[in-house]
């Protein structure tokens, strides 16, 4: 008779598997690093402050890269700051997330033409994982990245997929 077979009289008892268990562990314990570099971020300041509350969610602001699981970048993207972009996202741990907040960081909003300094989207230095679209967004767009993000991360699997 396994496990599985016995009846829980019990309340309070929860079967699941390891890897679910892993992934409802990491989606509700997600520590940010912003990186603000413009107007949107005032949006994401609002939205980590006390009216909407990201603390709810399991989100918790980190000063270190080294102790971030996502970094959400918001505003405009110059070439010079690409490089330190890049560098602050090889020095989180692994598994990392990038949620690409606002037009400017999507696709260079409205500098795509004639900025010539601008990034025409952070996924061209770092790999994005959700895009939350606006300009600026409001902080409700972004918790909906965050729903998302997490979402993503619960579909995730721990097992590597054969070559």
């Amino acid at each position: 008779m396994g496990l599985l077979d016995q009846q829980f009289k019990d309340e309070n008892i929860v079967i699941t598997s390891v890897e679910d268990l892993l992934n409802w562990a990491r989606l509700s314990s997600l520590w940010q690093m912003g990186f603000g570099l413009a107007c949107c971020a005032i949006e994401m300041m609002a939205t980590s402050a006390s009216h909407y509350d990201f603390d709810r969610f399991g989100v918790i602001p980190r000063p270190s890269p080294r102790q971030s699981d996502v970094i959400i970048i918001s505003g405009t993207v110059t070439l010079k700051m690409a490089t330190r972009i890049k560098r602050l996202y090889e020095q989180m741990p692994d598994p990392k997330y990038v949620i690409s907040m606002e037009s400017c960081s999507n696709c260079g909003g409205p500098y795509w033409e004639h900025g010539y300094h601008v990034l025409k989207g952070v996924d061209r230095v770092i790999p994005v994982d959700v895009y939350v679209p606006g300009c600026p967004p409001r902080p409700e767009a972004l918790l909906e990245g965050l729903l998302k993000l997490q979402e993503k991360i619960r579909n995730e699997s721990l097992v590597k997929k054969p070559a």
